[in-house]
């Protein structure tokens, strides 16, 4: 594992503590860490493993509020949920079996990819008949109408989800809209549920084959959690478009550089 200096390292609490709070405004998160912990000096596998093992307990912990959402949402998880780990294991298998130079040159085109998804989440929102905020719904939510569209959609997010995961959920929240779940409550809920489930056995894969590093690890979930409950609240002042578009910039910046780097 790379070493880590002691100034890096407070660097990347505050930035995980950042990534938490947009987490928990706007999501997006990622577009922050990842870069962080490439510049920090860790291999960008390692950071990309190291990255989705500090966001798994967050996500885990995001799931437990929607947890009556979820009882009335079986029908799609028993649809969506094996789906979701057999593409998040093989994402995974797909980042430890890259190259380290080729993913190094892949990591802007990921990074502008999952910038321009966020970018247009509200077009996607309103594509699939909602809004990112969620509302509340009384009826019961049938199966999905094309449960095999809704696998094979499922398991291709998941891949990518695996492989480097920014965007999955704003991704998922405009697919689970468009195969016929309308509450939002519930949408959310599922998605939550599903990327913890493509996050945890992405972590697994990444564990197994020694692409985490587990100290700067538990510093980032630390300042995760602590942005995403404590932190929030500061930044619940600044309107969701000044968060959202503050966080394209930094995406396309980081893109940018990276890809300058990369290339020298």
């Amino acid at each position: 594992m790379a070493l880590v200096t002691a100034g890096c390292l407070a660097a990347l609490f505050c930035t995980a503590f950042a990534g938490g709070c947009v987490n928990a405004l706007a999501g997006g998160g990622s577009l922050l860490t990842f870069p962080m912990l490439v510049w920090a000096g860790l291999p960008p596998i390692v950071a990309n493993g190291t990255n989705t093992v500090s966001i798994f307990p967050g996500s885990f912990a995001a799931m437990l509020p929607f947890r009556g959402d979820l009882d009335r949402s079986r029908s799609w998880l028993h649809t969506l949920l094996l789906p979701s780990l057999a593409g998040g294991a093989l994402g995974a298998i797909l980042l430890l079996a890259t190259p380290e130079k080729l993913f190094m040159r892949l990591v802007p085109a990921l990074i502008l990819f999952a910038t321009s998804i966020f970018a247009l989440q509200e077009f996607f929102a309103r594509m699939s008949g909602g809004r990112i905020e969620p509302e509340s719904g009384a009826a019961d939510e049938p199966p999905p109408h094309s449960p095999l569209r809704a696998i094979a959609s499922q398991f291709l997010i998941s891949v990518y989800g695996g492989y480097f995961g920014a965007g999955i959920g704003i991704m998922m929240l405009a697919s689970l809209g468009l195969l016929g779940l309308r509450d939002l409550h519930r949408r959310m809920a599922v998605r939550t549920c599903l990327a913890t489930c493509i996050n945890g056995v992405a972590a697994i894969w990444f564990a197994r084959g020694g692409a985490v590093d587990w100290r700067v690890a538990a510093l980032m979930t630390a300042g995760q959690v602590a942005g995403g409950y404590g932190g929030a609240s500061l930044v619940r002042r600044v309107p969701r478009a000044w968060v959202r578009w503050s966080v394209v910039a930094i995406g396309l910046g980081m893109a940018a550089a990276m890809g300058f780097w990369g290339s020298h």
